[in-house]
């Protein structure tokens, strides 16, 4: 043998002791070269059945009580303990196991940022991203991937191992409070963007979750509603949402809803967590409830839930977990496989080798900038009549009426709340208590100073809107008004119609009346009616633009930015569109976030639309909304030519585009197909970023999925051979190329 070759094999033979020695000094899950389900066994085999029921039962991670304010009774009573040694302030928190090297479980509230609604950590704070209907208005699943990576890495850094974040719950009511919180009300969209943000999250070595499965579409009575949906509509809609997005994200978690669907509870169906989820979807990860969801234990544990979140005294069901393994009611094997899931869900990802401890390093420059990207992406420009917008040089002064502008811009309210690096400002005016506590909150970026920033050769100035005919008066002696209108939403509370708060609608009239150029600034949770829209030039959907919201408006607004987005909601022309023009058990009496939630008695919520969700059911129903899904304008102009259709066994379209404008943008081409019979559905969208005068040949594959339709009777997906009406456009609805496609059963 050759002297290099012994001297490799004595270098190969003394790195092999040394793995051997550190694994003789450590644990045999330490070896990486193993799966994450061997290293999950071996760990798991080697707890105790207490320290693997330990892993099922997490404690609340913060308390209320720090608050120094009087909590209402409807406030569960594991919410005021004191917080837990060990914890750092989190939604949820399961203890370390020392003598097996096990890290506590460090969950914290997530989606838009690492959430903090002010009590867990005080002092602490995290970049606020714009909220998930600003994200999902983009249509750019790498940028929702970004959003989950800032998100993921913050939460590192912060010592957070579980982020709930990944809501993906369709929006069938554009009244539900929590819709900020979601995507969209359109399966693909809402799939690949969720699934993207969660693969995000996880790539910085944390579990990311996905909520909350299912049909959680309304806050009024979400504890005790019961959703009524065939499955096949159900299959096709708000499931396919989560499957689209688990495929594509691989989330750790799936948690489990509040409310009932077709009569069981969320979190005991045996047909949501058995045989679609872990069953048909060979989901590998574990099951958590949602906070308080869990009303039984042997019924919840046989329909495959494996985490009760905290709930303790509520009562606390898992508490009787181990007496149940003892008398035989509970398999000892079903707890380990429970354990299991978690642990390895945990290997998977990463969080076992590069565990986040608080401490780390936050770029909160470049994370803020992400921040701003998704605000400007998202924004969605939804009138611009003689082109007001971007504002010309030409424009000498401008009025800067309401919404707070002058000091930031509006978030979303509930267990999302971020804190934001800079600070925030809590409107809580003539309020006490916990109405105080859970006002509307505003990051601190001003639009105001961020437009006086990029134009400091123009007069700027301000005016509160508390008073339509001052302001008024004010505009009437400006060049351009620009109106910051604002609808604060928080969990728990759906808003009762469509309108704008606090006068709104009549400050506009009054500005709109007495200044012909005047454009509107929406920061929204959900869409909203616009009474005023004949009388203004311009309408900009800002939704809650996060962190640095009040710069990315004025990008947007000085042409620094351009606008990119599309509606990832249908906005209706009133609630008599919707499929419940009344919200199905709505107390106009429940004034305050979380109080009096436990008055409502059980009630059914009726899905008449079935998989029609959104722009579907304005198709089937032949109305026309205020503004479609998919909708948005750019500050340029693009042509489409030259469709091509391919059928078969797939379909596929191209076609060219065009930029006839004077200025770059980005479009959004959307393909939307229907099954013979029935309405068009989006298939696919390509988003082209082209210069004035460039074109571009742009082809659009279809997601197969979503060509078939689910067959209740065969427990399959199946697609009938046919003949497949085709479009391509702008938006729902809107057909500027058109065709046909014979398809393959399949």
């Amino acid at each position: 043998m050759k002297k290099g070759n012994k001297t490799l094999m004595a270098v190969a033979f003394a790195a092999t002791m040394v793995q051997g020695v550190c694994l003789a000094e450590g644990h045999a899950w330490d070896d990486k070269a193993l799966s994450p389900d061997q290293r999950a066994a071996k760990l798991v085999d080697a707890m105790t059945l207490d320290e693997q029921i330990a892993l099922l039962r997490p404690v609340d991670g913060a308390s209320l009580a720090s608050l120094g304010i009087q909590l209402p009774p409807s406030i569960p009573a594991w919410m005021r303990q004191p917080k837990p040694a060990g914890a750092i302030g989190s939604a949820g928190y399961v203890p370390a196991i020392p003598r097996l090297d096990f890290p506590a479980l460090q969950e914290s509230d997530a989606g838009l940022g690492v959430a903090d609604i002010g009590y867990l950590r005080p002092g602490d704070a995290a970049t606020a991203l714009p909220s998930s209907l600003a994200l999902a208005a983009s249509f750019d699943t790498g940028l929702a991937r970004e959003a989950g990576s800032v998100i993921g890495a913050e939460a590192h850094a912060k010592g957070f191992n579980v982020q709930l974040a990944g809501g993906a719950d369709l929006i069938r009511d554009p009244r539900n409070g929590r819709n900020f919180e979601y995507a969209s009300e359109d399966p693909l969209l809402t799939g690949d963007m969720v699934g993207e943000e969660i693969a995000g999250i996880q790539s910085k070595h944390i579990v990311s979750t996905i909520k909350h499965y299912v049909l959680n579409d309304q806050e009024t009575g979400r504890t005790v509603l019961d959703a009524r949906i065939d499955e096949a509509a159900l299959r096709e809609s708000d499931l396919l949402a989560f499957q689209v997005a688990i495929e594509r994200g691989h989330p750790g978690a799936v948690m489990c809803s509040y409310n009932k669907v077709n009569g069981n509870y969320a979190c005991e169906s045996d047909f949501l967590l058995n045989r679609v989820l872990k069953g048909e979807w060979e989901f590998p990860g574990w099951v958590m409830s949602d906070w308080g969801a869990v009303h039984s234990l042997k019924q919840s544990v046989d329909a495959g839930l494996d985490q009760e979140s905290p709930q303790g005294g509520d009562p606390d069901y898992f508490a009787g977990l181990k007496d149940a393994v003892t008398h035989g009611d509970i398999p000892r094997e079903k707890v380990r496989d429970m354990a299991y899931r978690i642990v390895r869900a945990l290997f998977a990802v990463g969080a076992m080798d590069d565990r986040p401890a608080p401490g780390g390093t936050i770029d909160k420059v470049a994370d803020a900038a992400a921040a701003q990207r998704v605000a400007e992406a998202g924004a969605v420009l939804l009138k611009n009549d003689g082109q007001l917008l971007p504002l010309h040089e030409s424009v000498k002064s401008i009025a800067i009426i309401g919404g707070h502008a002058d000091i930031g811009v509006l978030s979303g309210g509930g267990s999302s709340q971020v804190t934001p690096y800079g600070g925030s400002f809590r409107d809580a005016r003539g309020q006490t208590g916990i109405a105080a506590f859970l006002s509307p909150v505003y990051d601190l970026s001003s639009p105001l100073k961020a437009l006086q920033a990029l134009r400091p050769g123009t007069r700027i100035v301000f005016d509160d809107g508390s008073d339509p005919q001052r302001a008024a008066e004010l505009a009437r002696h400006v060049d351009v008004a620009l109106v910051f209108a604002v609808k604060p939403q928080i969990e728990s509370l759906d808003a009762p119609d469509l309108s704008l708060p606090y006068q709104q609608d009549a400050l506009i009239d009054a500005v709109a009346t007495v200044n012909h150029h005047t454009a509107v600034v929406l920061e929204t949770g959900n869409p909203v009616a616009m009474p005023w829209l004949p009388k203004v030039k311009a309408v900009l959907e800002a939704w809650y633009p996060g962190q640095r919201g009040g710069e990315a408006i004025a990008s947007l607004l000085d042409g620094k930015a351009a606008p990119a987005g599309r509606l990832p909601v249908t906005f209706p022309a009133g609630t008599a569109q919707l499929p419940r023009p009344a919200i199905p058990g709505f107390d106009p009496a429940r004034q305050v976030p979380f109080e009096g939630a436990g008055r409502l008695s059980p009630f059914p919520v009726d899905y008449p639309e079935g998989s029609n969700v959104g722009y579907r059911w304005f198709e089937k129903n032949k109305f026309t909304p205020l503004f479609p899904f998919g909708y948005g304008l750019t500050y340029t102009h693009f042509a489409y030519s030259h469709l091509l259709v391919k059928g078969g066994q797939d379909l596929q379209v191209s076609f060219k585009l065009a930029n006839t404008g004077r200025t770059a943008g980005v479009e959004v081409a959307q393909l939307y197909v229907a099954v013979p019979g029935r309405t068009h559905r989006l298939v696919g969208w390509a988003k082209v970023d082209l210069k004035p005068g460039e074109s571009q040949t742009v082809t659009i594959t279809a997601d197969p999925r979503f060509l078939a339709s689910y067959d209740a009777t065969l427990h399959r997906w199946t697609r009938l051979a046919g003949v497949y009406d085709v479009y391509v456009g702008k938006a729902a609805g809107v057909s500027t190329l058109h065709g046909s496609a014979t398809l393959a059963a399949q």
